[in-house]
C-alpha cells in the first residue's frame, strides 16, 4: 500500500464509505498500529475515537477511600521534575495536562475543550501551528480560574534552562502565544508531524502561575508547591510524607460532572512488587497496585486468591542495560561520569560487543518475566512500524570469548581478563526487585565464563528512581559501569522517547542530572537523523529516520535492550480503572469507580 492508497482510504472514512474500525484493520496490515492510524485520521480531519472507561456513577463522591499502592514510593509532586514514573503517577492526581492518551493511543481532552484538528481550525495546513482551546470554568484547587496565562507560563517555566525541568525537551524549540483567556497557540519552527507533545500526557501538566511564578529558573527547587500541590485534578492535596504516604480528598469543584467517585485517595509507597501484588490479589488491603515486576508464575498463583485480577496492557516500555562509556570513578568539575572522561575499557566497542553476546534474553523472558516482557534487541518496539527489523540478539559465550581474545584481553591467574593493566571488572547496578536481581545473576554467570567480573549492586527503588540531586545512587547519575532499568515510552509515537539518544539531552550537573540522555553517549549521525525526523511529514520516511537513531545506539552496544515490557498492574475485582500503556496509571483516575 502506497501513500496514494492511504489517502484514498482516509477519504473513504471521511465520506462514510469506510468505517473507522475497517480503516484501522487495513492500516494494521501494513504495519500502522491503531495509535498511528488514529493520528493519521486526526491529521486529516477525522475525529479521534475514545477508548476510555465508561463512567457509570450518577453523582460525585460516596465511593469511600481509594487505596493505591506504589511499591516505589513517590518523593516529589512537581510533574516537571519527575524523572521517575512513581513521581509522575503521584503528580498526575493533582496536576493535569491539556490532553492524555487512552489505551488505544487516542488523544483525550482533559483541560482542553477539544482535540485540535484541521476541521476545527486547531491544526494548520503547514504543520507549524496548533491552537488549543481551554475548557471554560476550570478552577485551581484554591478557587482561582485556569487561564491561558497558566499554559504560557508552564512553557516558559519548563523551557528555562535554569529551571532544569525533566520535561524541557518538549518545550525548548517552540513558542507559545496567548490568543485570549481560553486559547493558546503553539508555533513550531518546522513542520511537526507529532504535534501532540507539549502540554500533553506525561510531560504536559499545566502549572498555576500564581504558585510557581516566583520560582521559575534558579529558584525552581524552592517552591512550596513542589511538595504541596495546588492543581486542577480530581483530588485536592491533604498531606505528603515523601517516601511514605500521600493523601488527597475529593475536589468538589472538579470540572467533569459526577466525578470523582471516591471521597479520598491514599497512595502508599514502599515495600516491593511481590508484597504489593499480594496486598491486592490475596488480601484486598489495597485497591490497586502498579508496576508488578514479579515473576509470572508467582502472579498466577496469587490470582487464585480470589480478591483481585491482573491488568496487562501493551506499551512501548523497555527493560535495558546501559554500558557507561564515560569514567564513573573519576570526578571532573564536581561530577563523575563526565563527558570529559573516557571509560578505561567500556569505551572499547569490542568489549561492549562481547557483553551483549553474554545476555541470555530468551531465558530471562521464559523463566522470569513470562507475559510481563518479550525478548528484544530493539530499544523501540511499539508501535510496530517504528521497530527495527535489522537488530537481532544472540547469546553466544564462545563468540564473546573469541572477540575478547582477538582484542587482546587475556585472562589472568584470577580468571579475569585484562589489557594494559586494565581489568574487565564492573559494577552492575539496578533497583531492588526480585526479577532484576535474578536477571543480574544470569548475566553475571555468563560474564564469568568469558573472563568478565561483575559486582552486583542493588539500590532501593525509591532512591534509584528519585530526582534527588544530592544522592549518588539515582539512575540518572550513572555513577557505575553499567546499570539496568525500565524506561517508559510516554506516547504512542517514539519521537520524544528517543530524545534520550540526543547530544542536547545529556544528563549532567548543569541540568541537575535531569537530562534524558543518561548514557552520555552521542553520535552526530543520530542527532542528524533525529532532527530530520522532527520535521519529516512523510510517515514512512519519518519512521525510517527514527529507526536509524535506535539502530545507531543499539549497534554501538551502548544500549542493550533486554525485554519489551508489558505494563502489569493489579486491582481488586470491584474496581473499575482505566489502564493505559501510553500514559501514567493515574491519567484518568477521576473516572475510576467501584462497581
Amino acid at each position: 500500500m502506497n501513500d496514494q492508497d492511504l489517502r484514498r482510504l482516509v477519504a473513504d472514512v471521511k465520506d462514510g464509505a469506510l468505517s473507522r474500525r475497517s480503516f484501522i484493520k487495513k492500516a494494521a496490515a501494513i504495519g500502522l498500529t491503531a495509535p498511528i492510524a488514529s493520528q493519521l485520521l486526526a491529521w486529516n480531519g477525522v475525529a479521534m475515537a475514545n477508548a476510555t472507561l465508561p463512567y457509570k456513577p450518577t453523582k460525585a463522591g460516596g465511593g469511600g477511600p481509594l487505596k493505591i499502592l506504589l511499591w516505589q514510593a513517590p518523593t516529589l509532586l512537581n510533574p516537571h521534575f519527575a524523572s521517575g514514573t512513581k513521581d509522575q503517577i503521584a503528580s498526575r492526581i493533582f496536576f493535569e495536562p491539556l490532553a492524555g492518551w487512552d489505551k488505544e493511543g487516542n488523544l483525550i481532552p482533559c483541560l482542553a475543550a477539544e482535540t485540535p484538528s484541521k476541521a476545527n481550525g486547531g491544526l494548520s495546513a503547514d504543520g507549524k501551528e496548533v491552537i488549543w482551546k481551554l475548557k471554560p470554568g476550570v478552577k485551581w484547587h484554591d478557587g482561582k480560574p485556569l487561564t491561558a496565562d497558566d499554559v504560557v507560563f508552564t512553557w516558559e517555566y519548563a523551557a528555562d534552562p535554569a529551571t532544569a525541568a525533566y520535561t524541557s525537551g518538549s518545550y525548548t524549540n517552540i513558542k507559545v502565544e496567548k490568543i485570549d483567556d481560553l486559547t493558546i497557540k503553539i508555533l513550531f519552527k518546522e513542520p511537526t508531524p507529532f504535534w501532540a507533545d507539549p502540554f500533553v500526557g506525561v510531560f504536559g501538566a499545566i502549572l498555576p502561575k500564581h504558585h510557581f511564578g516566583e520560582y521559575k529558573g534558579a529558584k525552581s527547587r524552592e517552591a512550596p508547591a513542589n511538595l504541596k500541590p495546588v492543581g486542577t485534578g480530581p483530588y485536592k492535596f491533604v498531606d505528603f510524607k515523601p517516601g511514605d504516604i500521600l493523601t488527597g480528598e475529593r475536589n468538589p469543584d472538579y470540572h467533569v460532572k459526577n466525578q470523582p467517585h471516591f471521597d479520598t485517595i491514599d497512595v502508599k509507597g514502599g515495600g516491593d512488587a511481590v508484597s504489593a501484588a499480594r496486598a491486592v490479589l490475596q488480601t484486598g488491603e489495597f485497591d490497586y497496585a502498579w508496576n508488578l515486576q514479579v515473576e509470572d508464575e508467582v502472579l498466577k498463583r496469587m490470582e487464585t486468591g480470589g480478591r483481585g485480577k491482573i491488568s496487562a496492557v501493551v506499551s512501548g516500555d523497555i527493560e535495558f542495560i546501559i554500558l557507561n562509556t564515560t569514567d564513573p570513578w573519576t570526578e571532573v568539575d564536581g561530577e563523575r561520569s563526565s563527558v570529559k572522561t573516557k571509560h578505561p575499557t567500556l569505551s572499547d566497542p569490542k568489549v561492549r560487543e562481547a557483553i551483549n553476546l553474554l545476555i541470555d534474553r530468551d531465558s530471562i523472558q521464559k523463566f522470569i518475566y513470562g507475559r510481563g516482557g518479550i525478548a528484544t534487541a530493539s530499544f523501540v518496539n511499539q508501535p510496530d512500524m517504528f521497530r527495527s527489523k535489522k537488530l537481532k540478539y544472540e547469546f553466544n559465550v564462545d563468540k564473546a570469548n573469541k572477540i575478547l581474545d582477538d582484542a587482546g584481553y587475556k585472562k589472568g591467574a584470577d580468571g579475569i581478563r585484562e589489557k594494559d593493566g586494565k581489568k574487565l571488572k564492573y559494577v552492575y547496578q539496578t533497583s531492588i526487585n526480585a526479577p532484576r536481581q535474578k536477571t543480574q545473576a544470569i548475566i553475571k554467570q555468563a560474564c564469568q565464563r568469558a573472563g568478565i567480573d561483575l559486582e552486583l549492586k542493588s539500590v532501593t527503588a525509591s532512591v534509584f528512581f528519585s530526582s534527588d540531586v544530592a544522592n549518588p545512587d539515582t539512575y540518572t547519575k550513572l555513577y557505575v559501569d553499567m546499570e539496568m532499568y525500565t524506561t517508559t515510552q510516554p506516547q504512542p509515537d517514539p519521537e520524544v522517547f528517543l530524545n534520550q539518544f540526543t547530544s542536547w539531552q545529556i544528563s549532567n550537573k548543569e541540568n541537575k542530572w535531569l537530562g534524558r540522555n543518561v548514557s552520555r553517549y552521542t553520535d552526530p549521525a543520530a542527532d542528524e537523523a533525529y532532527k530530520a525526523a522532527q520535521k519529516e511529514l512523510d510517515p514512512a520516511k519519518r519512521a525510517a529516520l527514527l529507526i536509524k537513531v535506535d539502530e545507531i545506539f543499539c549497534e554501538a552496544n551502548v544500549i542493550l535492550p533486554l525485554l519489551s515490557r508489558t505494563r502489569v498492574a493489579a486491582s481488586v475485582h470491584n474496581l473499575m480503572h482505566d489502564h493505559s500503556g501510553w500514559d501514567v496509571d493515574t491519567w484518568n483516575v477521576a473516572a475510576w469507580y467501584r462497581s
